[in-house]
């Protein structure tokens, strides 16, 4: 059975003081403090995020897609890096190199991974210069985005021209939470992770649907990270409040929130079997897609092992959601991915 984890992060071991190049601060940076061991760091010392080899080295990330038979990763930036806040001039170089080091990473090993590109979406031109670059020169087959843009939510007419470009290009647009909602009030327990990001994405969804941009740009191809946060468990409330309420939501002209189910997917990462069971009977398995959060310890570290698991689930429905769903939604061809005939790949080695 073909497995192609549909979200999973990277970024470069090294790259060079943001700050100096710049000429400000406000970046990240990592302090190697170890072998296979970094601290992620703000330019003003306070720290983010501990991470290990597998965040940075393709042999590692290997190791374990073999390990969990993983045969191919999509690969996009750790949201922290989008850098939205920064000048448009300076996130379009940064979004460029990160580009750049992801397209070194796929053309050093094509079958198994494939690229999301960032791009500065605070200057909409700019970000579609960049997008078309990774589809068209970076050969990438979509881009990853943030939920927001500075606070603006997705919905805003402004980001039209991109949204636009992306259907003309068949980008697909994978969109992850980052700079969530209530962030004042969510700093202790691990809340904004737990409950801020769910939030987040169902905020970025409600802003498209209700925005308009799923009937203006119909052909868009949109997947939203970790199964949809509260979305999915909260669209019985969203649609009753559609019809309580149309002068406050309905004020695009757009349809029930229900109707729009199907025209967007969601990666699986439900950490539970009853809820992926609801997720399936709700959006259904072409539009679910198997996804760990690679290699973060909120993520699907077991890669999917609980879908495998599920024994009431057909081998035909395992392969959707493994497989055939990310395929449809990049438009690749899935002849092109997959671990070597003798199981693992010698390059890790």
């Amino acid at each position: 059975m073909l497995k192609i984890d549909s979200h999973a992060h990277i970024l470069p071991e090294r790259w060079p003081s943001l700050k100096e190049r710049y000429g400000y601060g406000g970046f990240i940076w990592l302090d190697h403090y170890a072998p296979g061991k970094a601290r992620m760091m703000r330019d003003d010392g306070v720290f983010f995020r501990d991470i290990d080899e597998n965040c940075w080295n393709p042999l590692a990330i290997l190791r374990d897609m073999d390990a969990h038979h993983v045969d191919a990763m999509v690969l996009c930036t750790v949201p922290v890096l989008f850098s939205y806040w920064a000048p448009a001039k300076d996130a379009l170089d940064w979004s460029r190199f990160l580009n750049d080091h992801l397209a070194s990473v796929i053309e050093q090993h094509p079958r198994r991974f494939i690229g999301l590109g960032t791009v500065p979406m605070q200057d909409v031109e700019m970000a579609i210069s960049e997008m078309r670059r990774c589809i068209l020169e970076l050969k990438m087959p979509g881009i990853e985005i943030g939920t927001n843009i500075n606070g603006m939510n997705l919905d805003d007419r402004s980001l039209d021209p991109f949204w636009a470009e992306a259907e003309r290009l068949g980008a697909g647009i994978f969109v992850h939470p980052w700079e969530m909602m209530g962030s004042d009030r969510t700093t202790r327990y691990f809340q904004q992770w737990l409950v801020g990001m769910p939030a987040e994405t169902t905020l970025s969804m409600t802003s498209m649907i209700f925005g308009g941009v799923f009937d203006r740009f119909p052909n868009l191809k949109v997947m939203f990270s970790h199964a949809g946060g509260s979305f999915p468990f909260t669209i019985g409330r969203i649609s009753h409040g559609y019809h309580a309420r149309p002068d406050l939501c309905a004020i695009n002209g757009v349809q029930d929130p229900v109707s729009y189910i199907g025209r967007f997917w969601v990666d699986s990462i439900t950490h539970n079997a009853d809820a992926l069971r609801y997720l399936l009977a709700l959006i259904g398995p072409e539009k679910i897609a198997y996804g760990t959060d690679y290699p973060f310890p909120l993520g699907d570290l077991e890669h999917g092992r609980f879908i495998e698991m599920m024994t009431d689930l057909s081998p035909a429905t395992k392969q959707q959601i493994f497989a055939t769903s990310v395929i449809t939604f990049l438009g690749v061809d899935a002849a092109n991915f997959g671990r070597p005939e003798n199981g693992f790949d010698r390059t890790v080695e």
